[in-house]
């Protein structure tokens, strides 16, 4: 099994359509907006000397970061043309990055297989998928943990949906970073709020510690306020596993 034609395609012509600027794409943080605190929430849970899976790792600016607080940082995208971007950003190799299509078990175990039990960092990821592939999401994450790794997931609300909304009705029209967004079929903020634990769930996960905090974007408003996302985050462990 894996992502339907037009979910690919709909990233690759995102990605091939992003220029190399960093903060390009509306979701393309600064680290320090989004993998330093996530990394804060999921250390004292995690061992830091296994190795961290950036999930949905897009241009790699996350991973890049999180290559500095574990041994071996590993970005994987759907996308071919994000790995690209990713590859010509990292010159240095500071971190890995591969192409994974996360609905393709037999490929994330291939994974799990050749580096062993990892920590997970995913953010806004399942809130993207088409609602089939959501499953599938989930249980990759469970997979490339294991028994010894733990993971960071944060998702977006449906509050989030109100305000891509308020910024898509702005006055001078929506920001660019966004309006790219939509253009290419991509539905943010898509999923329902009981959703993402329900599936986290039923893959097999047990949520160690979880909160609310925001998702800042690159993209602003007429006025200059950032937009911010809401979002909900969770620290997980496989379960049965000691916490």
């Amino acid at each position: 099994m894996d992502v339907s034609s037009r979910y690919r395609e709909a990233w690759e012509g995102y990605w091939r359509e992003t220029s190399d600027a960093p903060g390009e794409a509306i979701w393309d943080a600064d680290p320090s907006f989004s993998a330093a605190p996530h990394s804060e929430l999921l250390l004292p849970h995690a061992d830091a000397s296994l190795p961290v899976v950036d999930l949905g790792c897009g241009n790699g600016t996350q991973t890049r970061y999180l290559a500095g607080r574990f041994p071996r940082a590993i970005g994987v995208d759907l996308a071919q043309a994000a790995i690209d971007h990713a590859r010509r950003a990292d010159p240095e190799g500071v971190a890995e990055f591969e192409r994974l299509d996360l609905v393709d078990r037999d490929a994330v175990a291939a994974l799990h297989e050749r580096i062993g039990d990892a920590n997970v960092y995913m953010r806004a990821v399942i809130h993207q998928s088409d609602a089939g592939d959501r499953p599938a999401v989930a249980r990759a994450v469970a997979t490339l943990i294991g028994s010894h790794g733990r993971a960071f997931v944060t998702e977006l609300t449906r509050a989030a949906k109100d305000v891509l909304q308020r910024a898509m009705r702005e006055p001078d029209g929506p920001p660019e970073k966004l309006r790219r967004v939509f253009a290419h079929g991509l539905r943010p903020a898509d999923a329902e709020d009981t959703e993402t634990p329900e599936l986290l769930r039923a893959a097999g996960l047990t949520v160690l510690a979880s909160g609310a905090a925001p998702l800042p974007q690159t993209a602003h408003l007429t006025d200059g306020t950032r937009i911010e996302l809401p979002a909900h985050w969770y620290v997980l462990a496989g379960r049965g596993t000691p916490s």
